[in-house]
């Protein structure tokens, strides 16, 4: 998992973690991410993450002309997390401590004004925005704007290369990634083999914030919606004993903070995910997921410890080093399927 280098869509890979058919390091495939409708079976079903991406990223000015970097995490309640002096060549956990602000303080960005409503608890750089969010707010915000960057990308990423091909509501801080690669073609070869798609919106966060206090709360607590066909489609996929397989852990997070509010099933409608998914917790809905490829030092690599035990979880990243696997946002895949945990790990339906 070492290398910075961007890897189209098209040339994305995909480590394979299938222990129903082999044990040990043989349970570990290595694939083009256009394969995976082979290794889903007719009746499984794909739910996917379909926010759109925000051109959150704002750079301004104090009241008193001191220079600041807003990242918008939300837009309903407007929440940002601000930074300091410097730009995105700058590690997010190097980015020098934004200006102290204080609620009433209004922060100008070029000619879009937002004024601070309150500073949390947890980091003086986590703030909510007070403004009407209306067309007059979203044309300036596309107009001023600009999607996160990453400091393992020395030219800025363009708008339309952090958008999924299914991306719809612009409800996400950083791009759901995990389905960076679903391409139509993609599913429409999963259509094709018998495999269900369906959507959700989840309101992806901030993946890194500069501050450790903050990033140790992280996840925050995210709004998402289910649609009424989506909650429907997997209640059929449970009912006929297909997969439900998740793109994203952002789609874990809605799912099963849904089926723990509802008693073990999924239900219709918006909610907030205050769920934080460990090796602890006991999956409900969620059969298996489509992740990006992360280093076992990183807050991503824990929440698949829902998935997958240990040492399976580091036999994978031992083979995705080996292979070379890109492991930032922009980079490779892999596909965490049943049988990774002990049966007795699930729980009841």
């Amino acid at each position: 998992m070492t290398g910075d280098d961007y890897v189209p869509r098209e040339d994305v890979r995909l480590l394979v973690v299938d222990p129903s058919t082999r044990r040990g390091e043989d349970a570990i495939a290595s694939a083009r991410f256009a394969d995976l409708p082979r290794y889903l079976a007719p009746g499984d079903l794909v739910v996917v993450n379909d926010a759109a991406t925000l051109p959150g990223t704002l750079r301004g000015r104090t009241p008193s002309g001191a220079f600041v970097e807003a990242r918008l995490i939300d837009t309903a309640p407007l929440r940002a997390v601000l930074f300091g002096p410097g730009d995105h060549r700058i590690r997010t956990e190097n980015r020098a401590a934004p200006p102290r602000v204080h609620a009433g303080d209004p922060l100008t960005f070029g000619d879009l004004s937002l004024r601070v409503r309150a500073v949390s608890p947890i980091s003086p750089r986590l703030v909510e925005l007070d403004a009407p969010i209306d067309d007059a707010f979203w044309a300036r915000l596309y107009a001023l704007g600009a999607p996160i960057q990453y400091a393992h990308r020395p030219a800025p990423l363009p708008f339309w290369s952090v958008q999924t091909a299914y991306a719809t509501r612009p409800w996400a801080a950083e791009m759901p990634s995990a389905g960076r690669a679903l391409t139509w073609d993609i599913l429409l070869s999963l259509r094709r083999r018998g495999v269900a798609i369906a959507a959700l919106t989840h309101a992806a966060g901030l993946s890194a914030t500069g501050d450790p206090a903050l990033d140790a709360a992280l996840p925050l607590p995210e709004r998402y919606e289910i649609p009424d066909g989506t909650a429907r489609a997997v209640a059929d996929a449970r009912r006929r004993g297909g997969r439900v397989i998740a793109v994203g852990t952002t789609v874990v997070r809605a799912l099963e903070a849904s089926a723990v509010e509802h008693l073990g099933a999924v239900a219709a409608g918006p909610g907030v995910a205050s769920l934080v998914l460990t090796p602890a917790h006991r999956l409900r809905v969620v059969d298996g997921i489509v992740s990006g490829i992360h280093a076992p030092d990183e807050s991503h690599f824990r929440l698949l410890g829902a998935f997958a035990d240990a040492a399976t979880l580091g036999a994978a990243a031992e083979r995705a080093i080996a292979l070379r696997y890109q492991r930032h946002e922009h980079g490779d895949a892999c596909l965490i399927l049943p049988g990774a945990l002990a049966s007795t790990r699930r729980a009841a339906a």
